[in-house]
């Protein structure tokens, strides 16, 4: 059984990650060519050094801080996926709320606890009252598929430092 709970500034620290398994092999991925997203084959392995996690704490931290929300999946007491969304408004009328990191731990991929974890995203963005939550989506076919089921579409207003941040990323937005 999976518990979803939101997560505290206390509990997320390198430890909470122990037993998170970020790893993707990823073969396809979506490319913005001539207008019009095309799979492309772009094999790597997506997976997150000690350095990346400590990095990921912070940022976790400063969502909560800046009155945003982090939500966890745990198994067993364990951490096996989390969502953040900022709390700050985002986009020329505020019209957004930034879906800042979903990831679910690759032995549990395929289960459920994504679209969970999305749907307490998309709550928070609706309780601050944002018309859509704003995804800078990683753009393995996999994940464009993820987002493509809970609803996205491509965003009507582009974030650039997004785009700077991530440019192979496709850049979507989902009612809240």
């Amino acid at each position: 059984m999976t518990e979803y709970r939101k997560l505290k500034p206390e509990e997320i620290t390198q430890g909470l990650f122990a037993q998170f398994h970020r790893r993707q092999v990823v073969t396809d991925c979506l490319r913005r060519e001539n207008g019009a997203w095309v799979v492309r084959r772009d094999p790597f392995v997506d997976d997150w050094s000690a350095e990346d996690y400590a990095f990921l704490v912070k940022c976790l931290q400063n969502t909560l801080s800046g009155g945003g929300v982090v939500y966890g999946a745990f198994r067993d007491g364990a951490l096996k996926g989390f969502v953040s969304v900022e709390g700050t408004p985002l986009g020329s009328q505020g019209q957004y709320r930034d879906l800042t990191s979903l990831h679910v731990s690759e032995e549990l991929r395929g289960q459920g606890v994504g679209r969970i974890l999305f749907g307490l995203a998309k709550d928070f963005a609706h309780s601050q009252r944002a018309e859509a939550l704003y995804i800078s989506a990683h753009s393995a076919v996999e994940s464009q598929a993820f987002y493509r089921a809970m609803g996205c579409v491509d965003a009507r207003e582009v974030m650039p430092a997004h785009v700077e941040a991530e440019p192979f990323d496709r850049q979507l937005e989902c009612p809240a």
